[in-house]
């Protein structure tokens, strides 16, 4: 057994004809700040899903902390996914909640701090994603890099020890990107978390990755660093960081 954070081993997914995991092995060290590319549809959202058990394999186990995920039930699968925090493509807030209310979620849902306490750290965590004007608005009153701020701040409200970023710069406009991007290295250097990342935006993966992984074909293609990718022979890779329609990679 691995002495990894996360051991993902064998991992196979399908979903009725489509088989979009087959077999992917991957470890991911505590403090590593990994991000995952391929092309749209490739599974990089679904193996995500795998890691808090949100998704079963069919076949193939998620390893965390030492622990096999798939014998953990009740109680000790719901102190596992606490240890995580998501920041979902949409940033997925809940429209008839306030900011601070969306940010606070979990924390009244858990039922384990006082209402005094969760305001203090809703407070503490839209601060640290800039937004402490915000709390008292609704989700439509926001831009989107204000959505995806507000998303942040709720993945970090319990403390996690590793943030799941579900395409963190989607649909946001380059300067907007580029900032979030910004605040992923920051609170992964201020929380001390590991970061795992699913993009196929390669400005964000050079910028916010130790190493970056990728998914081709349901396997992972490639394992290294920002600079061992640039600099790889491999034509998948190459293909897919430079954005050509030509290559061993078919257009879907």
């Amino acid at each position: 057994m691995s002495d990894a954070l996360i051991g993902i081993e064998g991992i196979s997914k399908r979903f009725q004809t489509l088989e979009v995991l087959r077999g992917v092995d991957l470890d991911v060290n505590k403090g590593e700040s990994i991000v995952i590319i391929g092309q749209s549809g490739c599974g990089k959202s679904v193996l995500l899903k795998h890691l808090m058990r949100l998704l079963e394999p069919d076949e193939g186990t998620v390893i965390f902390d030492g622990v096999d995920i798939s014998s953990l039930t009740g109680r000790r699968l719901i102190e596992m996914r606490r240890r995580y925090g998501m920041l979902f493509q949409s940033a997925a807030l809940f429209d008839s909640l306030t900011v601070a209310e969306n940010v606070g979620l979990g924390l009244t849902e858990e039922r384990l701090h006082s209402e005094a306490e969760i305001e203090r750290i809703v407070d503490e965590k839209l601060q640290m994603v800039g937004l402490s004007d915000a709390a008292d608005k609704n989700p439509s009153e926001l831009s989107g890099g204000m959505r995806k701020r507000v998303g942040l701040a709720r993945a970090i409200a319990g403390s996690p020890e590793v943030l799941l970023y579900d395409e963190p710069t989607t649909g946001l406009d380059p300067i907007t990107a580029d900032m979030i991007n910004d605040m992923i290295v920051d609170l992964h250097q201020k929380l001390n978390v590991t970061s795992i990342a699913v993009t196929h935006d390669m400005t964000s993966a050079f910028k916010i990755a130790d190493r970056i992984v990728m998914l081709y074909d349901g396997r992972v293609e490639f394992d290294g660093s920002p600079d061992e990718v640039r600099n790889t022979s491999n034509e998948v890779v190459r293909q897919f960081i430079t954005g050509s329609a030509i290559g061993p990679i078919q257009v879907r």
